[in-house]
């Protein structure tokens, strides 16, 4: 199963925009997406509350994984949108 380890970029985290962002992403792939901190159990991407609940903060590592055809390439957009510092681009 492909993983990809990213550090959350938005300075207040995975939560409010930054994380409906994602959550809107990872339910347009064409698999289904895991989210969680290393060494715990993953949640559904595409769940806000679970999502909301990991708490994630600025500058912490969490781990993307899929399975399936487009799984890559479903990772890779979705580790883009957690590394980017949504918050900067708001403000710009």
């Amino acid at each position: 199963m492909p993983e990809r380890n990213v550090v959350i970029g938005s300075s207040s985290g995975l939560h409010a925009r930054p994380a409906s962002l994602f959550v809107q992403a990872a339910g347009r792939q064409p698999v289904a997406v895991t989210v969680g901190r290393p060494g715990e159990r993953a949640v559904d991407a595409r769940s806000m509350l679970s999502v909301l609940a990991l708490g994630a903060k600025h500058g912490e590592t969490l781990v993307l994984a899929a399975e399936g055809k487009g799984a890559d390439a479903a990772l890779d957009e979705l580790t883009a949108l957690v590394a980017a510092d949504h918050d900067a681009t708001e403000s710009a």
